[in-house]
């Protein structure tokens, strides 16, 4: 059986996030990843023991918006836990035993070819309708791009973007700082629903906190989602019934989410 979770901001803490929702007194932290030879993403010493125990009796997969490159950074998957398949990139790419399955990342490929509008399309568009962000563009492996912000973005002023590119085929997540514009058919959901198929396992667990999380969260059994995130806050963002959210926040909603797969 397949527990699959998204990474930031619901397993691991970068030290924004930890300063934006406090770290309790006395938790011991975790480093889990690494940038320039100092550590920038943790989660609590319990949080790890927990996820060695699923380690052993699940098929745990990652699930994140990073690049290969920035899923690559956190050690944990790279030295101590080594996931059989992990997903990145929004779903754009899959790793099988850290290689990437090119016969996913073609296929997506066509998907946007065909069924989106392209980068410089959305540009145009955001151009013409006089969209300024404050703050600085990244481009994600020619995919999709993000923009991490100076200043937070109104509720409001997200679901007019929503609006704005739902018929051109793409989608909009506001996470932390981090604004995301990402074309639909680059969603987690159909990355785990190939590796059900490919693992022929079922996606038993999951757990998320952005709206780019819901696809892959209906496909699981059981849905688990930190009381800080995205999906509990944004009033625009319908979650299905049965979704559990967290008593605590932070670093310690990570913990409790996996401390609850190992009660299942």
């Amino acid at each position: 059986m397949i527990i699959a979770s998204d990474l930031d901001r619901t397993l691991i803490y970068s030290n924004r996030a930890i300063d934006e929702f406090g770290r309790p007194a006395d938790t011991m932290l975790k480093p889990v990843e690494s940038r320039d030879g100092r550590w920038i993403s943790f989660m609590t010493n319990s949080s790890f023991i927990a996820l060695e125990a699923l380690f052993r009796q699940f098929l745990f997969v990652p699930v994140t918006t990073r690049t290969i490159e920035q899923y690559r950074r956190i050690r944990i998957f790279q030295e101590e836990l080594l996931p059989r398949y992990a997903i990145t990139s929004n779903g754009a790419n899959i790793l099988l035993n850290g290689k990437q399955m090119e016969e996913w990342s073609e296929s997506i490929s066509q998907k946007i070819k065909n069924e989106a509008a392209t980068t410089e399309e959305i540009t145009a568009l955001f151009q013409k309708e006089g969209c300024h962000f404050d703050g600085i563009k990244r481009p994600v492996e020619d995919l999709f791009f993000y923009f991490i912000l100076n200043n937070p973005l109104p509720v409001g002023d997200k679901q007019m973007l929503s609006t704005l590119l739902a018929p051109f085929g793409w989608n909009v997540s506001l996470q932390g700082r981090k604004l995301y514009f990402i074309p639909k058919v680059i969603n987690k959901g159909d990355a785990l629903e190939f590796v059900c198929r490919h693992s022929g396992e079922i996606a038993y667990a999951g757990s998320g906190d952005s709206m780019l999380d819901l696809d892959f969260l209906n496909h699981c059994r059981y849905c688990f989602i930190p009381n800080h995130s995205e999906l509990v806050h944004d009033p625009y963002i319908e979650t299905p019934p049965g979704m559990s959210v967290t008593k605590n926040h932070g670093v310690l909603a990570g913990e409790e989410i996996l401390n609850r797969y190992l009660l299942l």
